[in-house]
């Protein structure tokens, strides 16, 4: 059985570089043979391997003033060009450590499975940084949204927080293992990040970088554009002038060696 992944961009923060990317790391970690399809507003500089399709249409009016990325509704539609049946997402920014497989063989084939939501461990929500579905499984989510996606937008904040309180079925959540954030769960908790590199924890097979930093960030020691890589006490000298001094010591991350290695070596 053909094994299929889909992705998802628009605007401009990430584009081609990230998109190839990702196909270069699912490559390497998957048991052929696999569709890779990527729903995008931009083809140019695309590599030839990659399925691309446009955006398919927005259900409603993109809701104002939220902090939850809304776009992906576009993926629950009944139908998706090119796929049918279990199609795994994965979102851009996350880095491939170990194999793939088994996200296609966890559960039944019509589950909905999400990354479990380590930020907020007792609220049992769903990550969608990585997630499987069958295709049309979360329509009814779409059409719910569509009706007045500002209400859905202002009562549930986050995207992946309607999928995993409304999914018809309910979700199932991969093995903790498997799925590891890379801010909470790879880099020591202060003060040892200053002194001890982020760790790639046993086991993990894919990383998410929810939120910042960034998996191009996180390759050099910069935690967001804000906060560019400085050594340690120049970085202690800096956030002593922020508003929110003790924040900003906490957000210092060093060089992350085993991201700069899969980051650089997936590069075109």
């Amino acid at each position: 059985m053909t094994k299929q992944i889909m992705c998802i961009n628009w605007g401009t923060r990430y584009g081609a570089p990230y998109i190839n990317r990702l196909y270069q790391m699912v490559a390497r970690n998957i048991t052929p043979p696999f569709k890779f399809v990527c729903y995008t507003d931009i083809r140019e500089g695309i590599r030839d391997e990659v399925i691309c399709h446009d955006l398919p249409p927005m259900p409603g009016e993109m809701p104002k003033n939220t902090r939850g990325k809304w776009p992906k509704s576009r993926l629950w539609a009944e139908t998706l060009p090119d796929l049918e049946g279990p199609v795994l997402f994965l979102d851009l920014d996350v880095v491939i450590t170990g194999s793939l497989d088994d996200f296609f063989s966890f559960g039944a084939p019509e589950d909905v499975v999400l990354a479990r939501n380590v930020a907020k461990p007792f609220h049992k929500l769903g990550q969608t940084s990585i997630y499987r579905m069958p295709v049309g499984a979360l329509a009814d989510l779409q059409r719910a949204f569509a009706e007045d996606p500002q209400a859905v937008a202002d009562t549930y904040k986050w995207e992946q927080v309607f999928v995993t309180k409304t999914a018809p079925n309910g979700v199932k959540f991969w093995p903790k293992r498997w799925v590891r954030h890379f801010r909470i769960e790879c880099i020591p908790l202060f003060p040892l990040n200053y002194f001890i590199e982020p760790r790639l924890p046993r086991d993990a097979r894919v990383v998410i970088f929810a939120g910042v930093p960034n998996p191009a960030d996180a390759a050099i020691g910069q935690f967001s554009d804000s906060l560019p890589y400085l050594p340690p006490l120049q970085h202690i000298a800096r956030a002593a002038r922020q508003a929110r001094k003790f924040q900003s010591l906490r957000r210092y991350v060093l060089p992350s060696q085993w991201v700069r290695a899969i980051w650089q070596d997936t590069a075109d």
